[in-house]
């Protein structure tokens, strides 16, 4: 998959993630790095869990999931501290 596509999925993957968990986005730079975060973490976790996506949609799917992990995980620590 090329530079572009994985912006382009990082992006949306981000901007829904951010819909999703609380509403709002965060602008396009801190989607796309919350979605390509959440790529890393998605595809770390569909692979535990002997899961595999693939092609476009499967790739979005997964840094959805990872994405929205990471926005899960951060929301504990704003809420601790």
């Amino acid at each position: 998959m090329s530079w572009l596509w994985w912006i382009i999925i990082g992006a949306i993957a981000g901007w829904l993630a951010g819909k999703l968990m609380r509403g709002g986005g965060f602008g396009f730079l801190i989607n796309l790095l919350v979605g390509i975060a959440g790529a890393v973490i998605g595809g770390w976790v569909f692979g535990l869990l002997g899961i595999a996506a693939g092609g476009v949609i499967g790739s979005l799917v997964t840094a959805l999931v990872g994405a929205i992990l990471l926005l899960w995980i951060i929301s504990l620590f704003k809420r601790a501290g």
